[in-house]
This record gives C-alpha cells, sequence and structure tokens, in this order.
C-alpha cells in the first residue's frame, strides 16, 4: 500500500497567485555614525557594545591595550565568550603586519578612528549620482568607485 503522490498533495494542485505585498521581507541594517567616536568603557557591558559597533562598523578602530600599546585596524571578527577573557576580537593591523588576535579583557581604550569607507554608497545615492550627470547633459554616463585612500 502506497501513500498519496506527492503531486496529488493540496498544496501542488491548488496554486494560489503569489502576492510579492505579503512576502516576508527583512529589515536592512542601519549603521550608526560613529566616526570619531570614543566610548566610555566604565563597565564590561559598555565594552562589549563598543565592540559590537567596532565590528559592524566599516572604518579603522584604535585600541589602546592594558599595558599602554595601540593597535589601529580593521576589526573583521570576534568571538563573544561567557567573560571578557574569554572573549576575543580578531583585526588586520592598518600598518600591514599580521593578522592580530585581542581578548576583551586586554582592551582599556577604543576610538573609532578610521574614516567609513561606505558612509553615503547607498544605491539611492549612486541613483541621485546618475541623474545629476544625466540632467547636466552628459553623455557616456558612469559612476566610478572613490579612489580609497
Amino acid at each position: 500500500m502506497s501513500g498519496p503522490r506527492h503531486a496529488d498533495r493540496p498544496s501542488h494542485t491548488e496554486v494560489a497567485p503569489l502576492n510579492p505585498d505579503a512576502l516576508e521581507v527583512a529589515p536592512g541594517t542601519r549603521h550608526e555614525a560613529v566616526q570619531g567616536w570614543v566610548p566610555e568603557l566604565a563597565n564590561e557591558d559598555d565594552l562589549r557594545i563598543a565592540l559590537e559597533k567596532a565590528f559592524d562598523y566599516r572604518g579603522d578602530i584604535t585600541m589602546t591595550l592594558r599595558d599602554g600599546s595601540k593597535i589601529e585596524g580593521y576589526i573583521f571578527d570576534r568571538i563573544t565568550g561567557a567573560t571578557l577573557a574569554s572573549s576575543f576580537i580578531r583585526m588586520i593591523p592598518a600598518d600591514s603586519s599580521p593578522r592580530r588576535r585581542v581578548a576583551y579583557a586586554d582592551i582599556a581604550a577604543l576610538a573609532f578612528s578610521g574614516r567609513d569607507t561606505a558612509a553615503g554608497k547607498s544605491w539611492e545615492a549612486w541613483v541621485r549620482k546618475y541623474w545629476e550627470k544625466k540632467a547636466a547633459g552628459e553623455q557616456n554616463l558612469s559612476i566610478e568607485p572613490e579612489v580609497l585612500e
């Protein structure tokens, strides 16, 4: 004895029209303007929140470690553990030295020192620039990416 065929199931015989307005849409990410911000790290929660924002930031961060040394670079990964000693960030230093792994417990201060390389780079901004050039009568339109420093 066999069960119903897959094609005979109600979900396949009754095809409802697709309504794009009823589809689930995930909200986009809103990036905060934190360039130049030096967060006050009064407690563990402040440090964790600042490092989450640093991970989402698209520019370089300057960290002052507990031993007084400073590291500037881009945070590309983080591992959050139960304690500050078991939580780490991984970064690419700006001076081209090898990638670093730093425990949250070793961080004394943090500064969002680098330029946010993606600020103002939305699709809407690109389209606005395109239409401004077109309205000005330019031919062979193309918008080239900004040269990074």
